[in-house]
């Protein structure tokens, strides 16, 4: 499948032990980041966890809503829709 622009709802939790994702279904993703919620380093954390695991620059990935919640809506450009499935593995 080619890559296309991917939105997901993400539901973090901050000040983990480690950065991963606990579980994948739909288009939902739950994901612990060591970051504080704090001066948005765990927004940034999130990004960059995204692209990593993605395969995308960082500035292909957009926080659409929920910048101050554990709840956000994630736009991923690029992205190859293949990859969520991985992902759930």
């Amino acid at each position: 499948m080619p890559p296309a622009t991917i939105t997901l709802n993400v539901h973090v939790t901050p000040r983990a032990p480690r950065d991963e994702i606990v579980s994948a279904s739909g288009d939902a993703i739950k994901i612990k980041l060591r970051a504080p919620p704090v001066d948005d380093k765990a927004n940034d954390a999130l990004v960059k966890f995204l692209a990593q695991a993605f395969g995308v620059r960082r500035a292909q990935i957009e926080i659409v809503s929920g910048l101050k919640s554990r709840h956000k809506l994630v736009r991923i450009q690029g992205a190859s829709a293949d990859r969520i499935q991985e992902l759930r593995k």
